[in-house]
Parts: C-alpha cells; sequence; structure tokens
C-alpha cells in the first residue's frame, strides 16, 4: 500500500497517484496521520465492496474507541444505561401493541 499525503494529492491530485501501480489502496496521510483510504475500482465490484465495508466498519469502531475514551464510565454506568434502554425498548413494543 502505498502512502501519499493529503497536500500532494490536493494540489497535484492524478499527477500524485501516477507512481501508484494499477490496481494498489493508496492510504492519504495527513499531519495528524492516516486519513483516507483511496481503493481502485477493479475486478470483482462485490467482493471490494465487502472489503471497502469492513475499511469503514474498521475505522467506525477506531472513532468509537477514541470517543469512549474521552467518557470513562464504570461497568455499573454501562449496566444501567443498557438496563435503561432495554426498558426504553419493551416500553414503546407495548406502546405499540395498544394503539
Amino acid at each position: 500500500m502505498r502512502q501519499v499525503s493529503l497536500r500532494e494529492f490536493r494540489t497535484r491530485g492524478a499527477k500524485a497517484l501516477e507512481k501508484v501501480p494499477r490496481g494498489e489502496t493508496v492510504l492519504l496521510a495527513g499531519q495528524q496521520g492516516p486519513a483516507y483510504f483511496l481503493i481502485p475500482v477493479l475486478g470483482d465490484i462485490a467482493a471490494q465492496e465487502r472489503e471497502i465495508r469492513r475499511a469503514v466498519a474498521k475505522a467506525n469502531l477506531r472513532e468509537y474507541a477514541r470517543r469512549a475514551e474521552a467518557f470513562p464510565m464504570t461497568e455499573e454506568e454501562i449496566e444501567q444505561e443498557i438496563a435503561a434502554a432495554r426498558r426504553e425498548r419493551i416500553h414503546a413494543k407495548a406502546e405499540r401493541k395498544s394503539a
């Protein structure tokens, strides 16, 4: 996987990608580190879509983990949140049945 700076990609676009072999994934990185993947569309689109979805899911997990670090909760607080969400879901389901 090749890495291209965001700055170079913004200023030179296609020229910055000329050095990358056809079909290779490119990692765009900024001053704070990796930012984006450029994934070429070649061959089996369905398999590539799965890879893209997997990459997006991993990125989302990293983002959720980063956010979780900012708001640490005890296990008891987590259990209380889960219980409240379950109660709310049960209540909403009961309201739909009675309507």
